[in-house]
């Protein structure tokens, strides 16, 4: 009999000062269905499904290469959330036409893989990723 994880899900909670501008954006933009929302007399808050989530750790020369190779240079802070995608060069377009700042085009990486690197609604630095085939 295998034991079960102790944690089920991982939640990224994003505190937005233009709520609707990041739901729009997260929501109807990116394409994250929305899995439940709630209102209170203090506010609003969405849950979005964003499909599995991992939990990557990197020691800071590793964040360093990794910006490197998809922007040039060092800018991500502590945190930067990556997202997968079917196709990142048309992710970018949408999501920069939603709003987003392109830090960094679409780069091919050494891990076969095609990323951009965008600042987000919400206060994010955001990865959107597609990964290539390995033909």
């Amino acid at each position: 009999m295998s034991e079960e994880p102790a944690v089920r899900e991982l939640r990224l909670v994003v505190t937005a000062d233009d709520y609707d501008a990041a739901l729009i954006f997260y929501r109807d933009v990116l394409g994250l269905p929305e899995q439940a929302a709630f209102a209170s007399p203090d506010g609003r808050v969405t849950i979005l499904d964003a499909g599995r989530a991992t939990l990557e750790l990197a020691d800071p020369g590793h964040a360093a290469f990794i910006d490197e190779v998809e922007v040039g240079k060092r800018v991500a802070g502590q945190i930067r959330v990556a997202f997968q995608v079917g196709d990142s060069v048309v992710a970018t377009a949408k999501l920069a036409a939603a709003g987003a700042e392109v830090v960094a085009e679409p780069t091919r990486t050494p891990w076969n893989s095609l990323n951009s690197r965008l600042d987000a609604p919400g206060g994010l630095h955001i990865t959107v990723f597609a990964e290539l085939d390995t033909v």
